[in-house]
């Protein structure tokens, strides 16, 4: 190792929020450093972003880097640690190493969205696997999450190796492998390890996460002793309890629907690749209506309060083949993502209102996290025994958590990284050497781009104050010809004074012109400003709000 080289950590996303999760990690000179990327993940917007569809990690960052990336791994299929893949790889062009689940749901996805987003080339790598690119050197191990072929990564460099945990958990009894593995882990640690870029997720929870097997129980109970239909909602992504309830119905008798596009994709990749063997074919939408209520169970996807998902929409009684009737059980086998929780009682609401019985995970054991808490971390250090713990994949509050916890296990060094700082690990002192560009861009229909880019202020200042566009035609005397045309949305019907909206604000543009002399008005831009000038003025004193107005004055 050349006395200048370096080991640093950079998060682009991931560190100081839930999701967007993207990593990378140099090695070199700053001049020439060499990166490999971990992850390349989205996150959802909110009623903030009014439009958007996706967040995107910004990674402007490597404009200047390209040519020094060599590789991107993706630990899991999960759209908070893939989903930007896709739109993003176009730019980056570098190999591509993922699982046969995360490729075959790439795939999938791209089937299904083929009008916006290219195909991206993906390299085989799985646990067990080793692959080396430029001066890394990189195994995946084995761990235990809520989606098929999860992997944590062994990152071995000339400055030291780094473990990337990825998501994970310990669960001795899941419903779908693998095992997350104790015995490479702690063979690992043998070899040496100087850093352990760690999940935070549940570092605020004491003791060890449930098994899936206790959750497959309990769904399994409320099956058989249902009297009516029985509705399950969950991540899509979840292959093992998807399988699980499927057989859970099988041996009650029940035939099983699936709903919901995302989980219809999820399923036909994880038969693929062989991961419901066993499971027999599920009904179509067609036959529902044929089949006694106690002998069917539905898969559907919704349990975030997706406005367009298939919950959602039978909360509104807005599907052809398919609906509730009153004594059905609705269970929500998941979590509410922060953020989401206004959404997710509205559909509850909903349902309650059609006599739908709602079981959460408050009422029963319907759901259990695939991410570790505080004994599950601990054991980690234990098997691993690193010199560094860097807390990650959090918000603020689990990265405080992890960090304290960390500590008090006897961890020296736990830094405090945020998203954009560049960690330097080895050789010297632990610390953030600088920081890099970072941010979100957004995605809008087929575009991309930043906040002002995509228009996303001014869309959110029409969801306040709405719009007026007025058109003055003045003949070649400059005085106003006819009436000028006046387009308002999203304002009120009529003012204080009870009068109509369009008319007091048609009234404020003949004003404003009338009010200029005639030898004034050659200047038609001024015009402009002065007749949309009077109408957000008009507004705000018999509305108490300023539109967005667009005024044309045109002659003739």
């Amino acid at each position: 190792m050349a006395k200048q080289d370096e080991l640093v950590f950079l998060p682009l996303g991931g560190v100081g929020e839930i999701g967007m999760n993207l990593a990378l990690y140099g090695y070199g000179p700053p001049e020439h450093r060499q990166w490999i990327m971990v992850d390349c993940g989205v996150t959802f917007p909110g009623p903030d972003l009014p439009g958007v569809d996706l967040v995107l990690p910004d990674i402007r960052f490597l404009a200047s880097e390209r040519k020094n990336l060599r590789a991107i791994i993706i630990t899991h299929a999960h759209e908070d640690h893939y989903g930007a893949l896709a739109d993003l790889w176009p730019g980056l062009n570098v190999p591509v190493y993922a699982s046969g689940f995360t490729a075959g749901l790439l795939e999938a996805k791209r089937n299904f969205e083929k009008a916006t987003i290219g195909e991206v080339p993906v390299t085989p790598f799985k646990a067990g696997d080793k692959i080396n690119v430029g001066p890394f050197s990189i195994e995946g191990i084995a761990v235990n999450h809520s989606i098929p072929e999860p992997m944590s990564l062994m990152i071995r460099t000339p400055a030291g190796n780094v473990i990337h945990t990825g998501d994970w958990k310990i669960d001795h009894e899941p419903s779908l492998g693998p095992l997350t593995d104790e015995t490479r882990f702690r063979q690992l640690g043998d070899e040496g390890v100087l850093a352990l870029m760690c999940d935070s997720t549940n570092a605020l929870r004491d003791g060890v996460s449930p098994s899936e097997k206790d959750v497959s129980e309990s769904l399994r109970k409320i099956i058989e002793d249902a009297e009516g239909r029985v509705a399950i909602t969950t991540f899509s992504s979840n292959v093992g309890r998807i399988r699980t309830v499927a057989e859970a119905a099988e041996a009650a008798g029940r035939e099983v629907l699936l709903l919901g596009s995302s989980l219809k994709r999820v399923v036909d990749v994880a038969r693929d690749i062989g991961l419901m063997e066993g499971v027999k074919p599920f009904i179509s939408e067609e036959e529902y209506g044929y089949i006694p209520r106690d002998k069917v169970v539905v898969i559907l996807t919704g349990s975030q309060g997706e406005a367009r998902a298939a919950l959602a929409k039978l909360s509104r009684d807005e599907m052809r083949n398919v609906a509730f009737a009153a004594g059905d059980i609705v269970v929500f086998s998941s979590r509410a993502i922060p953020g989401n929780e206004k959404a997710i009682q509205d559909i509850k609401n909903g349902l309650v209102e059609q006599g739908v019985h709602i079981i959460t995970d408050t009422e029963a054991l319907v759901h259990v996290s695939g991410h570790p808490r505080r004994n599950e971390l601990q054991r980690m250090y234990e098997w691993t025994r690193p010199k560094i713990v860097v807390p990650v994949h959090g918000e603020a509050t689990h990265l405080a958590a992890h960090k304290e916890l960390a500590e008090q296990s006897g961890i020296a060094v736990v830094p405090r990284v945020r998203n954009g700082d560049i960690l330097r690990l080895a050789p010297g002192p632990v610390e953030v050497i600088g920081e890099a560009p970072h941010g979100r861009i957004y995605k809008d229909g087929m575009l991309i781009g930043d906040f002002d880019e995509m228009g996303i202020g001014e869309r959110k200042k029409l969801s306040f104050v709405g719009h007026v566009a007025v058109n003055v035609v003045l003949d070649a005397r400059y005085d106003i010809v006819g009436d000028p045309d006046l387009v308002s949305i999203g304002l009120p019907v009529y003012d204080d004074e009870g009068d109509e909206m369009e008319d007091t604000l048609f009234d404020a543009a003949i004003s404003a012109i009338e009010s200029i002399p005639r030898a004034r008005r050659k200047d038609l831009d001024m015009l402009q400003e002065a007749v949309r000038r009077a109408i957000r003025a008009a507004a705000n004193q018999s509305w108490g709000k300023k539109p967005v107005v667009t005024a044309f004055v045109t002659k003739v």
